[in-house]
């Protein structure tokens, strides 16, 4: 692929529906807030300055130990531009990230909302100075089990709005069941949240069907797995049901050896709605922008491509309409 074709694909206006905010830490951002808080992070870095882990397991604990020197609002504040900035440069115009009461402030309603204010007006900040739109999706954490999820539902149902728009669930999927957090989904359902839920990614089509069922989500994380129920394929494209797709987390963890491997081109084939998004990029050694290029090498996407892609992402976005209707207007 030449330089200028590679150019043009990074300066696509993006839109991004699958973002964990801590998890798109950049590491000198976590190192640096751990040197002036005298926190140690032994282990949490590779010697050449990346994150290191082995698996996704490990995964989960590194992830959580660097969150652990972000421990106030301001952490937060920062955090977010650091995370719009990164995102801005590969192009991305809106974004959806994934934020848990159980990070900012232990799940306690009061700290939330002092957190949630805190990276509402870093991401207003943000967008007049670079141009990108963020909204707030709270998660509840799987491994963390039911009960906590209720808190974190809570937090979220009490500060709905136009700025937190979604509820989710993340985490280690190899941990109960997705009927496990019905009631949780059930409340911010009530409070006019929309829903989406990781599935597919550890577990087969089966954890998809549920998340679908039990839970009565519009939207999927990841959600690739699908592609071994040809059914389930069937029943997402006849449902509209958006899958948030991360090619370079999929392969990165190893649920998938190779990009050309990966079935995004076949579920687009098929018809399914799918997105691009990093999922936690520099855990993954990504951006939007390396995501484009990737797979325009791998699968020949064109522009056009891309830009139908873009499309989607606006439409199935949790924001309210005239935030949509910007959007679509912004990618032409």
């Amino acid at each position: 692929m030449d330089e200028e074709r590679i150019a043009a694909l990074r300066a696509l206006p993006k839109v991004e529906l699958h973002l964990h905010l801590e998890g798109a830490a950049p590491p000198a951002f976590i190192r640096g807030l751990g040197q002036e808080k005298s926190v140690r992070l032994d282990g949490v870095f590779a010697e050449d300055g990346s994150y290191a882990y082995t698996d996704f397991n490990h995964f989960l604990t590194i992830y959580e130990a660097a969150t652990s020197v972000l421990r106030s609002p301001d952490d937060y504040a920062r955090l977010t531009l650091a995370v719009l900035e990164k995102s801005a440069e590969s192009g991305v115009i809106y974004s959806e990230t994934f934020l848990s009461p159980d990070f900012c402030g232990g799940g306690d309603l009061g700290a939330w909302r002092e957190y949630l204010h805190a990276m509402r007006e870093a991401s207003e900040a943000a967008e007049r100075t670079m141009g990108i739109t963020l909204r707030g999706i709270v998660t509840c954490v799987r491994h963390f089990g039911p009960e906590r999820a209720k808190r974190a539902a809570l937090c979220a149902a009490e500060t709905a709005g136009d700025w937190l728009v979604g509820f989710g669930m993340a985490g280690d999927e190899n941990r109960g069941s997705q009927k496990d957090f019905a009631y949780s989904f059930d409340m911010a359902r009530e409070a006019g949240l929309r829903l989406t839920s990781h599935a597919g990614e550890w577990r087969g089509p089966r954890e998809i069907s549920d998340a679908l069922d039990d839970l009565r989500v519009e939207r999927i994380g990841h959600g690739v797995r699908a592609i071994e129920d040809l059914a389930l394929v069937d029943k997402l494209v006849e449902n509209g049901i958006v899958l948030e797709v991360c090619p370079g987390s999929n392969v990165t963890l190893g649920v998938y050896p190779r990009l050309s491997a990966h079935p995004i081109e076949r579920l687009r084939e098929r018809g399914v709605k799918v997105t691009v998004a990093t999922d936690d990029p520099p855990f993954f050694h990504t951006t939007m922008a390396d995501e484009y290029e990737r797979l325009a090498k791998t699968f020949g996407w064109d522009e056009e491509v891309f830009a139908q892609i873009a499309r989607t992402s606006a439409e199935a976005a949790f924001c309210d309409e005239d935030t949509r209707a910007a959007l679509l207007k912004r990618l032409g």
